[in-house]
């Protein structure tokens, strides 16, 4: 399964904000890469730059590679709305988004492996693929062999966010995805339409 598995904390500064999580490592140095760090004089950015670094942000975000973004982008341009919010709602109704957005995993990476090691069911069915698409009224939940494990117990007791969109029984250790997320429900500071242009080009 192909995934990033590079120095998450270096690609978070080179947005400026902390896109992987919760990093101790960015908090000490939130500036730029590189030999000169903030010394560095940059020029203004040019409007092809600005709506490539977002469409790289978006992709590191949701850890989604190119060929399977650009596969989602124009899955995205064919569906009924506005192409941009279509294609964060899909990036927000994966599998190993949602267990993550549940608590059930501190990050996506950590979520997308709980679904890879069959840790995870949707409608008591095991699932293995992190990209799977939820349906609004998926139940999603660990699987009864998986309910004890440390990793999950430790993330389900830290976990703080509450999302309208998703429910969660922290006793039966399942929830449901309740809808596709609105725009506004998505927290993510991602401009969309960045992308949208990026990739009409």
């Amino acid at each position: 399964m192909a995934r990033y598995t590079g120095p998450k904390t270096k690609i978070a500064r080179k947005f400026g904000e902390a896109i992987f999580g919760d990093d101790k490592s960015f908090e000490k140095r939130n500036y730029p890469p590189g030999q000169h760090g903030n010394n560095r004089r940059r020029g203004k950015k040019s409007e092809y730059a600005i709506q490539l670094q977002e469409k790289q942000k978006a992709k590191y975000t949701y850890g989604i590679l190119e060929n399977q973004f650009r596969n989602m982008f124009e899955k995205a341009t064919s569906a009924t709305g506005i192409t941009g919010v279509v294609l964060l709602q899909l990036c927000e109704s994966r599998l190993d988004n949602v267990v993550f957005r549940m608590g059930i995993a501190p990050s996506r990476r950590a979520a997308r492996q709980l679904v890879s090691h069959r840790h995870i069911t949707v409608n008591g069915e095991l699932v293995n693929i992190p990209s799977y698409q939820l349906k609004a009224g998926d139940v999603v939940a660990v699987r009864e062999k998986s309910k004890s494990l440390s990793a999950i117990q430790d993330s389900l007791a830290n976990a703080s966010h509450v999302y309208e969109w998703i429910s969660w029984n922290n006793d039966s250790k399942q929830g449901t995805f309740v809808s596709v997320p609105e725009r506004i429900q998505i927290p993510e500071n991602i401009n969309e339409q960045f992308i949208v242009e990026l990739y009409s080009k």
